[in-house]
């Protein structure tokens, strides 16, 4: 398990600097689930763009076998979009003010506004399915990104499907969440709206692809490239706890590698506002990251978010998650009652910044 106390957290931090799901929330049967409170009013009525939206493009036909080196397990498969390159002589961006539609403010102030809908974005493709909708590839037709292309990433979720699957909470707490955080590793938050049928989160577009495409094209990480995106994934996350937030699905789908080569953690939707006295109670995660208190419904805390970091090393340095099964109750049974075994191969170095991370 990840340590949790202070000092073994900064000597995680110390190690890496130095060498460099299912809801049972059920909606109230009198709740109105406009979500007004949190997406702002319903945009005036116009053709939905996703209807009509380009098909996602097949992945390279190289990649369409099972991974020699990674276990098969769910995942979203996502690439680098056309325009990715990596340019490491180019500065981190840290974005310091945000935009956001639909804030609660004044009515004089809303009016003066200009609204934002989905007419006002122009779809490219499809570059992620969901459990609720899709994610597309935009460009805003009368704003530019910090980029000057325009570019976003529109996640779109659907209503009914939403309230169906109990989720209308966590889909509440996604976008308060990411309105609170700025983080130059943490994917940002531009414009929220809904419509009638319809919830849509415009993002700033990661053109580089999954981490896990990364993972999977290479097979493992080297040391130093496992160093290097441990430390910023951790970065990140220990602004997340200080925040009061923990995230709960971190795994290699849900972090996003920029075209100047460094991660942003994304997906929200299982992340939680916390504080340090509580624990939550969800099982929620993806089974290989989840942390053995949430399996064995113990009550879970930002806890949880190291043991996954601990994971995601190990098999950023491996290929695999250090627990697999095909059959998932047993998967889960490794994870509660194995030890961590370390491979031969990794150098001590390596051992002992695992050790140092997880008992």
């Amino acid at each position: 398990m990840i340590s949790t106390s202070s000092s073994q957290k900064k000597n995680l931090q110390s190690l890496l600097a130095s060498n460099l799901k299912k809801l049972t929330i059920t909606p109230p049967s009198n709740h109105e689930f406009d979500f007004g409170d949190v997406f702002g009013p319903l945009t005036p009525h116009h053709p939905d763009p996703t209807l009509h939206s380009p098909s996602s493009t097949s992945p390279p036909s190289a990649f369409l076998g099972d991974p020699q080196v990674i276990h098969t397990r769910s995942h979203s498969y996502v690439g680098p979009s056309p325009r990715y390159t990596v340019s490491s002589s180019l500065p981190l961006q840290i974005q310091t003010e945000t935009e956001y539609e639909a804030e609660e403010q004044d009515d004089d102030e809303e009016e003066a506004k200009p609204k934002i809908g989905p007419e006002d974005f122009e779809i490219l493709r499809v570059v992620g399915q969901g459990a609720f909708g899709k994610v597309f590839q935009v460009r805003n037709k009368g704003r530019n990104n910090e980029d000057g292309d325009g570019l976003f990433a529109m996640k779109v979720m659907k209503k009914v499907t939403i309230i169906k699957k109990n989720h209308v909470d966590y889909m509440r707490a996604e976008r308060d969440i990411l309105t609170k955080v700025v983080h130059p590793f943490i994917v940002q938050l531009r414009y929220s709206f809904q419509t009638k049928s319809k919830l849509y989160l415009i993002l700033d577009f990661i053109n580089g692809g999954h981490l896990f495409f990364h993972l999977y094209r290479q097979g493992i990480f080297s040391e130093d490239q496992a160093r290097f995106y441990t430390a910023e994934i951790v970065s990140a996350v220990s602004h997340l706890h200080n925040c009061g937030i923990v995230h709960r699905d971190l795994k290699p789908e849900n972090i996003l590698v920029d075209a100047d080569g460094h991660v942003m953690l994304t997906d929200f939707g299982l992340a939680k506002e916390i504080d340090e006295s509580s624990r939550s109670n969800s099982m929620c995660g993806t089974t290989e990251y989840m942390a053995p208190e949430i399996l064995q419904s113990k009550g879970h805390n930002k806890d949880a978010d190291w043991w996954s970091v601990g994971i995601l090393l190990y098999e950023m340095l491996t290929g695999q998650p250090p627990y697999t099964h095909a059959n998932r109750q047993k998967l889960q049974q490794r994870i509660i009652q194995e030890k961590l075994k370390l491979p031969p191969f990794l150098t001590t170095e390596a051992h002992s910044l695992l050790k140092g991370g997880m008992r």
